[in-house]
């Protein structure tokens, strides 16, 4: 199955494989038009509805039963596809409000939290994406499935969430006129305590995005 193929009118539209395929690709497009830095000002509120529409594939291959792989081993599909590009022009556009604070697992008992980048998260979930639109486009649906299903699990789905509690925090910060404390100094190269962590958001991020959202930054 070739890009030229991959919504062939053939393919029926109902098809559980045919619609993840759609939701998966529209998200790929969409990060990566939003790397490009056209417009920077949408770009938060727009990766929060694509990082949100993508969980609704997440949580339907989530509910589904296992996906069992037609073949025994994953084909080799050769190198992947290189996304430092992308994750670097992110970083560039999401700085200063790309750090944020995220505990990996909430039922784990006293987890402190850690420092992730929006920009490595949208960059490692693409990387996960890719792999399984490999395998469609080759025309192996059910491996294709299978992977979207088994990498949601192990990596995008917890990766795609903590990603979304970012966006709609820094969102919601700014609609609502309540920004915290200026993020400068925050680094996931820093050992930084509890406290330090969870104050990721900040004046800078009203800064950024408040006035393009048209609302007036608190002083």
């Amino acid at each position: 199955m070739s890009d030229a193929t991959l919504h062939a009118t053939s393919q029926d539209p109902d098809d559980f494989v045919v619609q993840i395929a759609d939701q998966v690709e529209s998200f790929i497009v969409a990060v990566t038009e939003v790397a490009k830095g056209d417009e920077p000002d949408s770009a938060v509120p727009f990766l929060l509805l694509e990082v949100s529409q993508l969980l609704l594939a997440g949580g339907r291959l989530g509910a589904h039963e296992d996906i069992v792989p037609d073949e025994r081993y994953e084909p080799d599909l050769g190198p992947e596809p290189d996304v430092d590009d992308l994750r670097e022009r992110l970083a560039v556009m999401l700085d200063p409000i790309d750090v944020y604070s995220e505990v990996f697992d909430p039922y784990e008992p006293r987890k402190a939290p850690v420092a992730c980048r929006i920009s490595d998260d949208l960059a490692d979930v693409i990387t996960d994406l890719r792999h399984g639109m490999a395998h469609y486009r080759a025309g192996r649906t059910t491996e294709a499935l299978w992977w979207w299903q088994f990498s949601y699990f192990s990596n995008w789905g917890s990766t795609t969430s903590a990603a979304l509690r970012a966006l709609q925090s820094l969102v919601a910060h700014v609609r609502l006129n309540q920004p915290l404390d200026d993020l400068n100094g925050l680094d996931t190269d820093q050992d930084l305590g509890e406290e330090v962590l969870a104050e990721e958001a900040g004046r800078v991020m009203a800064e950024e995005i408040g006035e393009p959202l048209g609302i007036r930054s608190s002083k």
